[in-house]
């Protein structure tokens, strides 16, 4: 039997680079504050950006492997699937029974996403493209969500302010709904599909510097500011999701 440390690659460091920003996201939903909240989501999105570095880099090393393309999963499961959801139940609860509700959307979206990256993976040799939404994609669709959410209550009352309270009832149905977006059959994007990666690029860096200004405590007008690009970046995320029913149609004509 291969030891590991002649099976990992720099892809693999890479790979697991993003495992522990994971790990310690989860670490930060224990401790539970506003602040450590934040900095979990804030390691959520620097793990988007070590996930599209490790697949980069294993195509043009020549790495690409089935030790990686298991090790990816195992680690994305993590990132963008457990750490997530235990977040945003500490980030929504509401410390009454309705809680319960978000319980089940956020196993909704943990079980989403392992679900979706398990088909991935015995389904990417005979099935060009996506099939279902990309896991950092709908890790990135619930950061912005919360993102929008933090700097509004920010602009009100700082730190502690509490989310708008409509936000606490729709996240679930959120979470229930991405967790669909992930394994459903009825949303395809293109193979290799360039927007993909492209959406990602764009929006995921905003979490990182948006969070570096959130902690120079802006003022009303940045916070509103802030929390208004997050909520437009949430909306385009759900257009390009929306889109892939079509691009699944067009298949079906053709």
């Amino acid at each position: 039997m291969t030891s590991i440390p002649k099976l990992l690659k720099l892809k693999d460091y890479i790979t697991l680079s993003g495992t522990t920003m994971g790990i310690l996201a989860l670490i930060c939903a224990v401790i539970g504050t506003r602040y450590f909240l934040s900095l979990g989501f804030f390691f959520v999105a620097i793990s988007l950006g070590t996930d599209l570095l490790d697949g980069y880099v294993a195509r043009k090393t020549g790495t690409v492997n089935k030790f990686g393309i298991e090790m990816d999963s195992l680690s994305d499961s993590l990132t963008f699937g457990i750490a997530p959801s235990v977040l945003a139940f500490q980030a929504f609860k509401t410390g009454g029974f309705y809680d319960i509700i978000l319980i089940i959307g956020c196993i909704c979206f943990a079980l989403g996403a392992m679900l979706r990256l398990a088909r991935f993976n015995i389904t990417t040799e005979e099935t060009p493209g996506y099939v279902g939404v990309p896991t950092p994609l709908s890790a990135l669709l619930l950061i912005s969500f919360y993102c929008a959410n933090y700097f509004y209550a920010f602009a009100l009352g700082g730190i502690e302010h509490p989310f708008p309270e409509v936000s606490l009832y729709i996240v679930p149905f959120l979470m229930i709904l991405i967790g669909w977006f992930n394994i459903t059959t009825h949303i395809s994007f293109g193979e290799k599909d360039k927007k993909v990666y492209i959406i990602v690029l764009i929006i995921a860096p905003l979490g990182p510097i948006f969070a570096i200004i959130g902690a120079m405590n802006p003022d009303f007008t940045v916070s509103i500011i802030i929390s208004l690009i997050f909520f437009g970046g949430f909306l385009l995320l759900l257009i390009f999701i929306i889109s892939g029913f079509f691009h699944k149609s067009e298949k079906i004509k053709e």
